[in-house]
């Protein structure tokens, strides 16, 4: 029998989340070392429990989830998002305009096979999460990764997205608030790239699935609020905002003039009863989590747990000779600088696996991110202030003296 091969298309997929080094990882605590995970975004790993809204929204329904529902989704869970994304300033919007999926992971696939041809492009922030450009390149088309700026907050290069704009290009990608740097972007440049969609005709997604999770006293401003002529894919998910990555809970909507998405619409509509319905026990839930802004908002105001472990990792970080950051506004995520020259790093695979095996701290490498350079990576702030602290000050220790072979 022939060896089963692997379609061309999975040649540049990559998951370094929860890839190689991540398997190093587990072998090593297999062996009893205790690994400290800042690798992945997952509440519950680090002792975010059930909130109490979402307990008692399912206690005493779970007979409702039985049965398969709506391919979109729950009449009730849409009608609460679609109130939600009004709430916001989006407008002309209805519950049919929202499609429920098993996680943003999922509704990415629906929002992207019925665009994509073969040869179409893609625009997506580098770096960013990497379910994009996999998501672009297992739908058939190419991923062309526009610079968000370091040295501008983060914030995404108009004049380098403008000069990536092809007849090919179909859709600009957004994620805002950013994966993995924590930016929030301000409604000055969001204003901006709605005006090159507008330019070239093209559909933007926009993943704003932390968008509940902003500091600062900061607000997040979503870009179909800001555009409502422009066909926009807004997509957003309970996974961090109410610690629920295990119910795998997120959603689309489409907004804009509906004449120009009803084609569009109908092949998610397609793709969508093939799969029959998302979880329904997870969708029994939104209604009360989108009730309950109170969970969301005590975990980022000063004393709420991910305010104050981003507090104790900057504060320890910029101790240490040889990383620079931006500071985030949102999410919990931070992605430092090295300096290259000072630690001669030529590979960022390579500098991830010597601080994990040195250290027993699992990061992923700025490469798992799609940034192009060998000199950032991306720390996971979930884990309780003093850990955080405690984890920063080992990195440092290894850093002194370090220099890549």
């Amino acid at each position: 029998m022939n060896i089963i091969t692997c379609a061309d298309r999975m040649e540049k997929v990559h998951s370094d989340i929860r890839g190689p080094l991540f398997v190093e990882a587990m072998e090593m605590q297999s062996r009893g070392i205790n690994v400290l995970k800042l690798n992945t975004g997952n509440p519950a790993a680090f002792g975010f429990g059930l909130p109490e809204s979402i307990r008692k929204a399912i206690e005493g329904y779970e007979n409702k989830a039985v049965g398969y529902c709506d391919f979109r989704g729950m009449p009730d869970a849409r009608e609460a998002i679609c109130e939600y994304h009004k709430s916001k300033g989006i407008v002309n919007i209805y519950p049919d305009d929202v499609f429920i999926g098993n996680g943003v992971s999922e509704v990415v696939s629906f929002a992207l096979l019925p665009l994509i041809n073969p040869g179409d492009e893609v625009l997506v922030p580098s770096p960013s999460y990497s379910l994009w450009g996999n998501s672009v390149r297992i739908a058939g088309g190419t991923p062309v990764f526009y610079t968000c700026d370091e040295s501008s907050n983060w914030y995404p290069d108009v004049a380098d997205i403008r000069s990536k704009i092809t007849p090919k290009t179909r859709a600009i990608v957004l994620i805002n608030p950013n994966n993995p740097t924590g930016a929030l972007y301000p409604d000055e440049l969001l204003l901006k790239i709605a005006d090159l969609a507008r330019e070239f005709g093209i559909l933007i997604f926009s993943d704003e699935i932390y968008d509940r999770l902003v500091m600062d006293g900061l607000v997040h401003t979503s870009i179909a609020a800001l555009a409502p002529d422009l066909p926009i894919v807004t997509m957003n998910g309970l996974s961090k905002s109410h610690c629920l990555c295990g119910y795998r809970c997120g959603w689309m909507l489409i907004s804009g003039p509906k004449e120009l998405t009803a084609e569009y619409k109908q092949g998610i509509v397609k793709l969508t009863s093939m799969r029959l319905c998302a979880n329904a026990l997870a969708q029994l839930v939104i209604p009360a989590a989108m009730a309950d802004m109170e969970t969301p908002t005590s975990m980022v105001s000063p004393g709420g747990r991910i305010y104050e472990q981003r507090e104790a990792t900057v504060n320890a970080l910029s101790k240490i000779d040889g990383i620079s950051f931006v500071k985030n506004s949102a999410a919990f995520y931070l992605f430092p600088k090295l300096d290259i020259k000072k630690f001669n790093i030529t590979n960022d695979k390579k500098f991830a696996r010597d601080l994990l095996h040195a250290t027993n701290i699992l990061m992923v490498p700025g490469s798992g991110f799609d940034w192009k350079e060998p000199d950032h990576f991306r720390i996971v702030m979930l884990p309780q202030p003093e850990i955080l602290g405690d984890a920063m000050r080992r990195m440092g220790e290894f850093l002194d003296g370090y220099v890549q072979e």
